[in-house]
Parts: C-alpha cells; sequence; structure tokens
C-alpha cells in the first residue's frame, strides 16, 4: 500500500502547482503533514521534545535533504515525465553509499560498486533517451539527482549526529522548520495578491499532504519498526516503478523499452545496494 500510495503521488505534482508555485505547494505540504506527525505522535504518547543541543543538526538535516527533496523533486516531476523524475529521485540509496564512502570512510564492496554501476547506467540510458536541446529538459534531469543527493546528504548528516528521538518526532519538527524557509521564498517570489485556489486544486494539495506525506512517513516508520531493516529498506524501490507506469497511464508519460530499461538498471542498482550483507 505505502509503494503504491507513494508511487502515484508523483503525476500528481504538476496538479498541484497549477494554480500556486511549487514553493507554496510545498511550504503548506510541510506544515500540514509535520503537525499531522506531531499529532499522531503525541496520540501514542512520545515526548514531542527535542534537546536543544540537538536543535541545530534537526534544522540543519532539514534544510539538506527535506528542503532540496521537496522543491527540487516537485520542479523535476514537472519539467520532464514524473515517472523519469521519480526514477532519478530514488537513485538516492546509491549517492548515499558514495558519500559514506567517501565522508565516513565506509568501504565499497564489490556489491556496492556493482550497484552504483547498475545505477548510474540506468541514470545515463535516462539521460540519453530523453534529452533534447530544451533548458527546460536539462533543468529537470539535474534537478532529478540534486533531490536525490539532497536527500541522501541529510541521511549521511544524521548518520554522523543521531538525533536521540523517535522518527516520527524527529520528521515532524524537520517538516515544521523547512517550512519556515519555504514559506518565506513563497511569499517573497508571490505577486502579493491572495486568492483561494479551486477545489481540485485544493484537494490536490490536501491529499498530498495528508496521505503521501503525513500517513505515508507514518506508514513507513510503522514498517521499520515492525519487519526486519533489510525488508525493510527494499520497501520504497518500487515506488518508481509505479510512478512510471502511473505517469504513462496518467499523463502520457513515454514507457518505451529504453525507459523500462532505465528503470530496470536503476532498480536493480538501488535493490542491489539495499541487500543485507552477511
Amino acid at each position: 500500500m505505502l509503494t503504491l500510495v507513494w508511487g502515484t503521488n508523483w503525476p500528481l505534482f504538476a496538479m498541484a502547482v497549477q494554480e500556486v508555485s511549487v514553493w507554496t505547494f510545498r511550504a503548506v505540504s510541510v506544515v500540514i503533514s509535520g503537525v499531522l506527525l506531531l499529532l499522531w505522535s503525541h496520540s501514542r504518547g512520545e515526548s514531542l521534545r527535542i534537546p536543544r543541543r540537538y536543535w541545530l543538526t534537526t534544522a540543519s538535516a532539514a534544510l539538506v535533504y527535506l528542503g532540496v527533496w521537496n522543491v527540487a523533486s516537485t520542479y523535476a516531476a514537472v519539467l520532464i515525465p514524473s515517472g523519469q523524475a521519480a526514477v532519478l529521485g530514488f537513485t538516492m540509496p546509491l549517492w548515499a553509499a558514495m558519500g559514506a564512502h567517501l565522508f565516513l570512510r565506509q568501504r565499497l564492496d564489490r556489491r556496492a560498486l556493482a550497484a552504483l554501476a547498475l545505477g548510474g547506467s540506468g541514470v545515463l540510458l535516462l539521460g540519453l533517451i530523453g534529452w533534447d536541446n530544451r533548458l527546460s529538459t536539462q533543468l529537470g534531469f539535474a534537478l532529478g539527482l540534486l533531490a536525490a543527493i539532497g536527500w541522501a546528504c541529510g541521511t549521511l548528516l544524521l548518520k554522523r549526529f543521531p538525533v536521540p528521538v523517535s522518527s516520527t518526532v524527529l520528521t515532524g519538527w524537520q517538516l515544521l522548520c523547512i517550512g519556515v524557509p519555504l514559506g518565506t521564498v513563497a511569499l517573497a517570489l508571490g505577486n502579493r495578491e491572495w486568492f483561494v485556489p479551486s477545489w481540485p486544486s485544493l484537494a490536490v494539495i490536501g491529499y498530498i499532504s495528508i496521505v503521501p506525506m503525513a500517513i505515508g512517513n507514518a506508514a513507513w516508520f510503522t514498517i521499520v519498526r515492525k519487519v526486519p531493516a533489510h525488508v525493510a529498506a527494499l520497501s520504497p524501490v518500487l515506488v518508481p516503478v509505479v510512478a512510471m507506469v502511473t505517469g504513462a497511464v496518467v499523463d502520457g508519460d513515454p514507457l518505451g523499452r529504453y525507459e523500462c530499461l532505465a528503470m530496470l538498471l536503476c532498480v536493480s542498482g538501488v535493490a542491489l545496494n539495499l541487500k543485507p550483507r552477511r
């Protein structure tokens, strides 16, 4: 169910920003989902307090991966086919493995190198088949990779400087933290003319805020607690597959043999990298 919810989420980004900017959409969605996650944590009896000395790490990680991920992934899904943007975005475990090798001195074994080769081949093939001379296409591919790298950097930051609170509480506060700069940019770039978007736009923004972001994150952390770590880590691998198929059905995005091959290479690389070691 989580795979379906997160996978079908990507084609909705273009609908969410038809009447509002990407910054406004993301500012609203992160605040709504952050509040809901904290309310859910409070209902479970969890403490919502983060010790003062960990707030710098909390805010920094939120800016690096939640801020970059939400903005870059949304722009990418608007500029290029949403399924391709999802495939690029979900290469984040590969970038995390490379970052762990460079900055945390973790050794890359043969399996990790093979995973990086598969994922890199998939990204390269995706770029070759979708590349053209339009600046929007080139920017879309760059932002898709930036979203993945941003998420990986935030993950490495929290790995290096862990915050001793529950994952839902940490994510809830990080979503609220990133809502401040996103809202500031949205106000700065806006035309100062307040209006109420149409009900379809409000419905899409509300759905993305509540279901994929709030309920999806809560479900994800529940999965992490209830199943073995390697099973949980493999759960999101099929998300870009669902996103690419959904984009082809809903928006008419290209889905030929080369797109499927690129998707297979990326997914295989991620799955190989996440497979547990002995």
